[in-house]
């Protein structure tokens, strides 16, 4: 899902990295709020896992492969406005450190991969969790939302490369969704193991604000 440069065209990626620009600013600002002593050094940890852990592949259909997006992950565990910092700082470090995306499109990117699972996902994990309650409504809620925020933020991409007229609607969205449903899975799956773990270990990281 790390759209290359040359993929999307300036009135596509020009609005995407106002968005995300003026999106990580208010993200700051939010965090600073609610800024603790242990989230702090919870926030770098959880940048370290997800980038070592973004770089392990899973095999999908086709011979394909996804990876850990931890947008949900993050949010679950820090709050939705420090999740996005973190998954913003893990993609900019992957566009300039391993060129795993372009610098044009990296605004696209940190919408799609950053902003999605931390408040889109955020917003469905609360949901699940309200409805199931306690410890299994957190890791149910956990994996619905890890799953359709993939899902979600793969359509999303597709319609920027369709309107940047890289790639049909037709033809990009019925692709990556396929994908992604499947790289989802594993998403969802990792997100509950972590998140299972948390609960056992140390239930007073799980964010609840």
């Amino acid at each position: 899902m790390h759209i290359p440069d040359g993929f999307l065209t300036v009135n596509t990626w020009g609005p995407c990295w106002l968005v995300s620009f003026f999106g990580l600013g208010y993200c700051i600002k939010k965090t600073k709020e609610v800024l603790r002593d242990r989230m702090v050094p919870l926030m770098g940890i959880m940048a370290a896992f997800i980038f070592s852990a973004q770089m392990l592949n899973f095999p999908i259909a086709g011979g394909t492969s996804g990876h850990l997006l931890g947008g949900v992950l993050a949010a679950i565990l820090l709050g939705p406005y420090a999740g996005a910092i973190v998954i913003a700082v893990v993609l900019t470090a992957q566009c300039f450190i391993f060129q795993d995306g372009g610098v044009t499109a990296l605004g696209a990117n940190i919408f799609n991969m950053s902003f999605i699972p931390a408040f889109f996902g955020y917003f469905i994990y609360n949901i699940t969790k309200n409805i199931v309650k306690k410890d299994k409504g957190i890791v149910i809620g956990a994996g619905v939302a890890s799953w359709l925020s993939v899902v979600i933020a793969s359509g999303v991409c597709a319609l920027e490369l369709a309107i940047s007229e890289t790639s049909p609607l037709k033809i990009a969205l019925p692709a990556m969704v396929s994908v992604h449903v499947l790289i989802g899975i594993g998403e969802a799956i990792i997100t509950c193991l972590v998140i299972g773990f948390v609960l056992k270990v140390r239930p007073d990281l799980i964010y609840n604000k």
